[in-house]
């Protein structure tokens, strides 16, 4: 993954890799990078060197320094999925925004997917269909969540569009939070488990076939579900709501 750096401006060179690295979605946002001295001797350079290049990284947003050493930093987490989740808490608008979001972007990333990914990302996608189903028979909604989520973001990555994948990463704990949140309110609705298990497959299936316009197809599909499964789950709870309201008005008689 580290190449060793030539003659020449060393820092630009390190500083180059790591930017690269970093931009292509190979270091994730939290990741630990080696210590000083192991990147001194991956790159075959000294370890001045390393500091110049790591504090330039650092500057410009893309490494942080904690406790335990150096790491990948999440610039886009702090200026779009933060403020984000709290619109999502306060204005029930920002939820149906939100998937309305997802249904334009999982669409268009499920269609990049089928039409760039190449066999290693297809067997990543491929552990995470497969966990996916194992779960799901478990009937663990949890871990089957998690899984949801890591498929779906399996997809943006194979997408290679950078954009796609840093805005979509950013708003990854959202994905997990809103897969999870979905799960454990739709988990008892006869068939639901079932059907998005269906549809996941289509999608799957789509990629991994090599098929864009039905992988696009078979992503708004799901979402589309999702959506109004969701509003119908939000309106049931509602209504149950406004009986206990009653109820507990009546036992005040």
């Amino acid at each position: 993954m580290y190449q060793p750096v030539k003659q020449g401006r060393r820092a630009d060179a390190v500083a180059d890799q790591l930017r690269q690295l970093i931009v292509e979605g190979t270091l994730r946002p939290g990741v630990r990078l080696p210590t000083e001295r192991d990147l001194a001797e991956r790159f075959q350079t000294s370890r001045p060197t390393i500091r110049d290049a790591v504090t330039r990284l650092e500057h410009d947003g893309l490494l942080s320094m904690q406790r335990d050493g150096m790491h990948v930093a999440d610039p886009a987490a702090e200026t779009i999925a933060q403020p984000l989740s709290a619109l999502l808490m306060s204005d029930i608008r920002g939820v149906d925004d939100y998937m309305e979001f997802r249904h334009i972007l999982e669409g268009s990333a499920a269609y990049l997917a089928a039409l760039r990914s190449n066999e290693i990302d297809r067997e990543h996608l491929r552990r995470c269909f497969e966990t996916m189903v194992r779960l799901h028979e478990v009937g663990d909604p949890e871990a089957e969540a998690a899984a949801d989520a890591d498929f779906h973001l399996a997809i943006y990555e194979m997408s290679h569009n950078v954009v796609i994948l840093h805005v979509l990463r950013a708003l990854s704990d959202i994905l997990r939070n809103d897969v999870l949140q979905n799960r454990n309110r739709l988990y008892l609705r006869q068939g639901y488990r079932q059907i998005t298990l269906k549809q996941h497959r289509s999608i799957y299936d789509a990629i991994i076939g090599g098929a864009p316009e039905e992988a696009r197809q078979s992503a708004q599909a799901h979402i589309s579900f999702a959506k109004e499964a969701i509003a119908e789950s939000r309106k049931a709870q509602e209504r149950l709501d406004v009986s206990r309201r009653r109820a507990a008005a009546g036992d005040l008689k």
